[in-house]
């Protein structure tokens, strides 16, 4: 069952992870966030999907072949890894990491939230 969006947000947050993640480029669901100077902490991992599709310039640098093994599995720099958490405050999030590159020569991608959900008391 999908839940009811309440809110776009879209905004880049601090993920906090109670261990190091042992790959970079696939962290996993953090145990927390920071958020407009807020921290959440995850209760709960209710969902997780992974989005491995190449975009813009991307999606045209490979050849057919290559991209649809790429879509499947992933390649470096590219996709978003998504997680649908519930806070210990209750409230529910999808959010996600973005695995491109980001500023100069820095190999380590972003985490976003991307919106926040109605919760339901049974987890979804």
């Amino acid at each position: 069952m999908d839940m009811e969006p309440l809110h776009f947000i879209g905004e880049e947050i601090e993920a906090r992870f109670d261990n190091a993640p042992l790959l970079e480029k696939q962290p996993g669901c953090p145990n927390g966030f920071l958020w407009r100077g807020q921290e959440y902490r995850v209760a709960e991992m209710l969902r997780e999907w992974h989005d491995h599709g190449r975009r813009g310039r991307m999606a045209r640098n490979m050849t057919p072949r290559h991209l649809s093994t790429a879509s499947g599995r992933g390649s470096w720099g590219v996709g978003r890894d998504y997680y649908r958490v519930r806070t210990e405050g209750g409230q529910c999030f999808d959010l996600y990491y973005d695995r491109a590159p980001t500023g100069k020569g820095g190999a380590k991608g972003s985490w976003f939230l991307f919106r926040e959900l109605a919760c339901s008391t049974d987890g979804e």
